[in-house]
């Protein structure tokens, strides 16, 4: 008996010595997100706090199935701006999926981030992350999408090594140099184009579609244009004597009389511009001092990366949970509500299973400002219980959404056919 109760005391001491290390670890994860954002500006407020609990209220967060790690960061479009600051996602060492995608990221990507040993997808488009992509990668990414930034250099030979790849994105950078021969087996979807890369497409690489290599002027190969041969080199010497030996002496002079009046011709161009340039009044001087003034004055733009990500951004009424941006409601699988004379409705349930009801206006001729204006009036509105309230918006030319909770509980025709039901059931 006592041997038995001693070979089950062993895993019962097992289980108790290790609960204070999982709660040890899921507050450290939870510290490193707090880091992360005390150290990043962002447009939306997110609710960590050590008051709520990390796994089922924290915005953007999901852990694991015993709750004790953090598997998944998602914070899409939430107006994070500045750097990625080291030694804070990196700490996530049992993150497996993370998405930044549609921020204002800048300067250069840290290399403890792409190298957590459990990530496999990461999500940075749309963003302006600059520097060269780090030569440090996850062993076991699946997925790399660093599309729409403004990384420099070659792609790091180490893609060589990730046999579990997928999708590379790495379009609309500056990325020059050679492609690596990439032969990875897994590797399905690959869109290398709009960079500055050069010399041949290796073959490993050949049976991709041209989409995947348009916008580098110097690559050549299939499926692009042949690559073309490479004739020996020449001495300068040797090419410019053998030049000069075709010409007669007839020719050679024709040329030095050509070359003399395009030389009269240019001091010429000079001379008027410096007469024309010593006539000019005061004026003009301060004419072009205030276009200089206007120039130094003009706000700074913003890179295409971020008026992309503007352009999908959806307006959210404060206090919302909701971690979505235009993308993933567009990817979201949608089931008609009902169709009115402003627009039809739809159900929308997103990749992460939140479910929302879109509003789809059509004809309706309005100005941003304005319709903006009737927005946050709208928001302002103090909720009702019987009234689904507003949470979002989305303002485009040619598009125009309202966003709301969806209420699973049927609609105000099925709540009245069943109310007069119960009464004719009780003899009224």
């Amino acid at each position: 008996m006592d041997r038995f109760m001693i070979f089950i005391s062993i895993p019962l001491s097992f289980l108790v010595l290790s609960l204070p290390f999982a709660i040890a670890d899921l507050r450290s994860d939870e510290q490193a997100l707090i880091d992360f954002a005390n150290s990043v500006p962002h447009g939306r407020n997110l609710n960590w706090t050590s008051h709520n609990p990390i796994c089922s209220s924290w915005v953007g967060v999901r852990c694991t199935p015993d709750n004790t790690r953090v598997r998944s960061l998602r914070l899409p479009a939430i107006g994070l701006f500045g750097t990625i600051p080291p030694n804070t996602l990196s700490r996530l060492d049992a993150l497996e999926v993370l998405s930044l995608r549609s921020n204002r990221l800048i300067v250069h990507l840290p290399p403890d981030v792409p190298s957590i040993p459990s990530l496999h997808s990461l999500f940075l488009q749309h963003n302006n992350l600059s520097g060269i992509i780090p030569s440090s990668l996850s062993s076991n990414l699946t997925f790399l999408d660093l599309s729409y930034n403004s990384f420099a250099g070659e792609i790091p030979p180490t893609v060589q090594n990730l046999n579990h790849l997928s999708a590379l994105l790495l379009e609309n950078n500056s990325l020059s140099g050679p492609i690596p021969n990439l032969q990875l087996p897994r590797l399905r979807h690959l869109n290398l184009s709009n960079n500055n890369l050069s010399g041949p497409i290796p073959l490993s690489l050949q049976t991709f579609t041209a989409e995947s290599f348009l916008g580098n002027p110097f690559l050549c190969g299939s499926p692009l244009s042949p690559c073309s041969g490479v004739s020996p080199p020449v001495s300068p010497a040797r090419r410019k004597r053998s030049f000069w030996q075709k010409l007669s002496t007839g020719a050679i002079i024709g040329i030095a009389a050509g070359g003399a009046v395009l030389l009269l011709l240019l001091v010429i161009v000079v001379f008027l511009c410096f007469f024309r340039r010593k006539r000019g009044d005061g004026d003009r001087e301060s004419k072009g001092k205030g276009s200089l003034g206007a120039r130094s004055e003009k706000p700074e733009e913003y890179s295409s990366s971020v008026q992309e990500a503007e352009k999908n951004k959806l307006s959210f009424f404060e206090g919302c949970a909701y971690n979505f941006d235009l993308e993933d409601l567009l990817r979201a699988s949608a089931e008609v509500l009902g169709k009115g004379n402003y627009g039809t409705t739809y159900k929308a349930v997103l990749e992460d299973g939140t479910t929302v009801v879109v509003k789809r206006l059509k004809e309706v001729i309005i100005g941003k400002r304005e319709f903006e204006q009737q927005m946050e009036l709208l928001g302002r509105v103090k909720p009702h219980p019987n009234v689904v309230p507003l949470r979002a918006y989305y303002y485009s030319k040619d598009e125009k959404l309202l966003i709301y909770d969806y209420v699973p509980s049927g609609n105000f025709s099925s709540l009245l056919h069943g109310m007069l039901l119960k009464f004719l059931s009780l003899g009224w």
